[in-house]
């Protein structure tokens, strides 16, 4: 059994339930199945075969749902392009994952043949509207068979390309089988801490091509219904969630934040909510206490990655009511492995850690990715003796409780995105002003952790930090930019004459308890 059956089995069952809100358009479960039918045979039609890469980019809407329903059922391979990249990064995306097929939504719509990456691309559909050179999304639909389409994949063939910057700043893409996607859903569905049923209706805010999409089959698996946001504004959301009468949402922290800054939190009608789920970026404790005690007692939170295909700890809505009550500390904690995933701290030998002993966070089990799109040095290097080595930094106490301290590279992790300095940095050098830069992460209230760049201008040169960051917002996307920026007239090196970034980031961190904010 698929995806292809659980969605046929679910038409079955709730044929005239909504499967997903878009603003005013309802998709029932019957509709979905039959529209990704249509969309599986069209792309089969354009010679397309197992294993073939089909370019995603849009912001959120219905036909996410559709396409991703269409792909598993085809054997194709989703790679879906963040929304918020920049032309030049989506170009790097295409060259790296060679699609026959882009499927691009309203403002996506300006890529062709000749535009750089793109060399591969034989068919260019457009969602939302007609573009010149794109195919029509609903005329290919409304010209297909509605006939089932299954291609049974078999465990170890891919499914979707996940991208995020490598640490070296180069976009690398992580290999998620068909596997480990189902091995997600189980896990997902036996880690719920209010399960879902027909009839409630789970908020996905952020893009569904990133962390909010896994959460997409498992909900659907259970007839629960997908309401779908294109952006997040915290007053608008919070009155969606009384007229719509939402009983489940995701959020990356920086959202929660924002959402307790909003005046009109005070009086929003919360009642429908079962549970709020965060993760995809560390939470301050005492944004998470004031959380519980403003929206209410409906917290949890999972930590994972794309090369876990999903959460691999949970630290459940019990969890959070006991650290309030009596274990305060363990507000700090992302959780307990959950389900099938094996998770361990181990020391430089591989040797398991505990108590204050500080190790490297390493997972084994079926949903820990098959490695990196075309980078083998990558993936012998992340994938050693059946464990993945996440990079992550952490401690674990007696009850299992994994505690996360730091991270082996210099990660940022801003509002649910990874950010990598390197990446960052050479952007900055592009600017003729600049000698010398190092990016760093410093706490931010709203976002976790927020990008600063530490940056020595040449001799007689004056740009200042908006030139520069609006430098950077024009050639990377803007949750890769700094948000600040401080001069210095030269940057600290190490004894081989390398940035010593370590000594940059400290002083901004004094004081903090733990270095993921």
């Amino acid at each position: 059994m698929g995806f292809a059956f659980f969605l046929r089995r679910a038409a079955r069952y709730w044929g005239d339930h909504a499967a997903v809100l878009y603003q005013d358009r309802v998709l029932t479960y019957r509709q979905l199945d039959e529209r990704s039918n249509r969309l599986a045979n069209a792309l089969l039609g354009l010679g397309l075969v197992k294993g073939d890469r089909v370019a995603i980019q849009s912001r959120n809407r219905t036909e996410l749902v559709e396409i991703e329903c269409a792909l598993y059922k085809a054997g194709l391979v989703k790679a879906a392009l963040n929304p918020r990249f920049t032309a030049s990064e989506a170009s790097d995306v295409a060259e790296n994952c060679t699609p026959r097929v882009m499927i691009a939504g309203p403002g996506y719509t300006g890529y062709s043949p000749a535009t750089a990456g793109f060399g591969s691309v034989e068919t260019f559909i457009a969602i939302g509207g007609p573009a010149a050179g794109y195919a029509d999304y609903e005329s290919l639909l409304a010209g297909a068979s509605d006939a089932p389409v299954d291609a049974a994949p078999l465990s170890d063939d891919l499914a979707v390309l996940h991208f995020s910057s490598g640490s070296t700043g180069k976009i690398k893409a992580a290999m998620q089988s068909y596997g480990n996607r189902l091995a997600a859903l189980r896990k997902m569905l036996l880690g719920m801490d209010k399960p879902a049923r027909p009839g409630d209706r789970l908020a996905l805010i952020g893009p569904v091509t990133h962390a909010s999409g896994m959460l997409m089959q498992p909900y659907l698996y259970t007839g629960a219904t997908l309401v779908l946001f294109d952006k997040f504004e915290p007053a608008h959301f919070l009155a969606e969630v009384a007229r719509l009468r939402i009983t489940h949402v995701f959020m990356v922290p920086a959202m929660i934040n924002m959402l307790l800054a909003e005046p009109t939190l005070a009086s929003a009608d919360l009642s429908s909510l079962k549970t709020l789920a965060y993760g995809a970026a560390p939470m301050a404790p005492a944004r998470i206490r004031e959380a519980w005690e403003r929206i209410g007692p409906i917290l949890s939170q999972g930590y994972g990655a794309s090369e876990s295909t999903s959460g691999v700890t949970r630290l459940s809505t019990a969890d959070h009511a006991e650290a309030m009550a009596h274990r305060p500390e363990r507000l700090a904690s992302c959780g307990r492995a959950l389900g099938e995933t094996e998770v361990c701290v181990v020391d430089e030998q591989g040797r398991e850690v505990s108590g204050d002993e500080i190790g490297e966070l390493v997972i084994r089990g079926e949903d820990v990715f098959q490695g990196y799109w075309g980078e083998p040095a990558l993936t012998r290097e992340a994938l050693a003796d059946g464990w993945l080595r996440t990079g992550d930094l952490a401690r674990v106490d007696e009850q299992g409780y994994i505690y996360l301290v730091d991270r082996k590279k210099d990660m940022i992790i801003s509002g649910g995105f990874n950010v990598y300095p390197t990446e960052v940095e050479a952007t900055l050098y592009l600017h003729p002003d600049v000698m010398e830069a190092c990016v760093i992460s410093v706490p931010d209230d709203t976002w976790g952790e927020s990008v600063k760049a530490v940056v020595a201008l040449r001799p007689g040169r004056q740009a200042s930090a908006d030139d520069l960051i609006a430098h950077c917002r024009a050639r990377i996307a803007d949750y890769k930019s700094p948000r600040s920026i401080d001069f210095v007239a030269d940057l600290p090196k190490n004894a081989s004459g390398k940035l010593a970034r370590k000594l940059v980031r400290e002083p901004y961190w004094q004081g903090v308890s733990r270095r993921v904010n």
